[in-house]
């Protein structure tokens, strides 16, 4: 143990000694000054400080970080689950009910994604009819999403997603008994395109505010791993949600003909949906920015001149639009690849999806993880990952290739998703975030775009050259902005 510096000297110490030695005491108090001058600045900073300039790195420092992480693991009896990094923002109560309110939504999500496209496809048996579908679902969430960012930037985000769930509910109880009461058949699937598009106008308000409030409640130091444990969650989700739709369908409806049983997975939904709002309730009200003095037209003007002046979001927004362009449209489209291709059915199709989740579910904890480093890189690496997976899935023919390849699929999904979001919330300043969210959650609406352009070509070259077509301009797409663009590669 080190000598205390207040400790009284020998008297037989020396007038030389002693002044060295009055030296080294203040030498150690002005080095343990300093380190309590770091640990306050570190603890009373606020969770984010908004950049002056458009590309400023957000002020946080990975190393530092993980040292405390590692120094409060060495603390007590060893290493404890409770010290991990990867599960640090479940301490935030308040981010446990968000958490537990995402789950209920993304299980009906994940649910009607599978369902939904299945039951037009055994209506119609069209290809087609699975792309307008999709249009109609993805039509409102590009015209309304932006008007999801101002809202989620002028009210309480805990309304807006109350609300929005309540609608979800009715709308799909609303399809539970047109199915029971044998309403909805192939001359009145238009129900199902109301429906979708009412969906979607849900999403394009409600989204925004859900992605935004995570910063609000978890701050900066933890918002990447905050996003990958909700990535986690959904995947985790993915992982069960479609394999229990599909095991729902082919017990009570057979098991690739009719629609027998598709009532019983729609009253499964509306319930997660309450479930969803239960958790919502107990929550505080997150804080929202006021625009007074403008209109929604001016708010969504200014955040577009503010994205299109700032170089490093810009590039995150169409690395995450050209790689939701051309790999999502498998994931609607692959009760075609079930039924004609891999001849499965309902029952391989959820298998098929929930397999996908395994290395989604992986590379959701691995990100958890990690220090901010290197995201700009791991981002194209993940979108070119889920290229190159997609080209052999695509042309695959095999049942086991093919659930082989998917784990790639998810791994390169989960990728995109966690960093294209968390690099955006990190880089964008207080009063933009709910719009600029509001443009990243227009994924959602490419996504739906992309299947019904796929869905047409599918017509006519087939699923396969479909979907492969689209994979292999993706992986040309990554291999061209690893090579020529810099700035995204280098983001930390």
């Amino acid at each position: 143990m080190a000598p205390n510096p207040d400790e009284d000297q020998p008297d037989r110490l020396t007038v030389p000694a002693q002044e060295e030695t009055d030296h080294i005491r203040a030498n150690q108090e002005s080095q343990l000054q300093s380190v309590t001058n770091q640990v306050d600045s570190t603890v009373d900073q606020p969770a984010v400080t908004p950049s002056n300039s458009n590309d400023a790195v957000p002020d946080s420092n990975p190393s530092s970080s993980s040292a405390a992480s590692i120094g409060a693991m060495g603390r007590g009896s060893g290493l404890n689950i409770k010290n991990l990094r990867t599960f640090s923002s479940l301490k935030n109560g308040q981010f446990r009910l968000y958490y537990g309110a995402m789950m209920g939504q993304m299980a009906a999500m994940n649910m009607q994604m599978i369902v939904r496209s299945l039951l037009i496809f055994r209506l119609t048996a069209s290809a087609a009819d699975l792309g307008i579908l999709a249009l109609a679902n993805a039509s409102p969430m590009l015209a309304f999403s932006l008007f999801g960012g101002v809202l989620a930037d002028r009210v309480s985000k805990k309304q807006v997603l109350v609300v929005g769930q309540l609608v979800s509910g009715i709308l799909t109880l609303a399809v539970a008994i047109c199915l029971s009461m044998g309403i909805l058949t192939a001359e009145t699937w238009w129900i199902l395109l109301i429906a979708a598009m009412g969906q979607g106008i849900v999403m394009a308000l409600m989204m925004p505010a859900r992605q935004a409030m995570i910063f609000e409640i978890v701050g900066s130091s933890q918002l990447m791993n905050a996003v990958a444990l909700n990535t986690l969650g959904m995947n985790t989700l993915r992982l069960f949600a479609p394999a229990a739709s599909g095991f729902l369908i082919a017990y009570f409806g057979g098991n690739l003909e009719g629609t027998i049983g598709f009532d019983v997975v729609y009253y499964v939904m509306t319930g997660f949906y309450v479930v969803a709002v239960v958790f919502i309730i107990p929550m505080k009200p997150a804080g929202y920015t006021s625009l007074k003095g403008k209109g929604a037209i001016r708010d969504i003007i200014d955040a577009l001149v503010y994205v299109r002046n700032n170089a490093t979001l810009l590039l995150i927004l169409v690395v995450t639009f050209v790689t939701v362009l051309f790999s999502m449209p498998y994931m609607m489209l692959l009760p075609v690849v079930t039924d004609e291709v891999l001849n499965v059915g309902a029952k391989g199709l959820g298998i098929l999806v929930s397999v996908s989740g395994v290395g989604a579910m992986a590379g959701s904890l691995v990100l958890a993880s990690l220090p901010s480093k290197h995201r700009g890189l791991i981002l194209l690496l993940g979108s070119l990952l889920l290229g190159v997976a997609l080209i052999v899935f695509s042309f695959s023919t095999n049942w086991y290739l093919s659930l082989a390849v998917i784990v790639f699929v998810g791994l390169g999904q989960t990728t995109r998703m966690t960093l294209g979001n968390t690099l955006l919330q990190d880089y964008v300043e207080d009063e933009y975030r709910g719009r600029v969210m509001a443009l990243y959650m227009m994924e959602f609406g490419l996504t739906s775009l992309a299947v019904f352009m796929c869905g047409l070509l599918a017509e006519q070259v087939g699923i396969s050259w479909a979907l492969g077509s689209f994979a292999i301009v993706l992986v040309v797409c990554c291999i061209y902005m690893l090579a020529f663009m810099p700035k995204i590669r280098r983001l930390q």
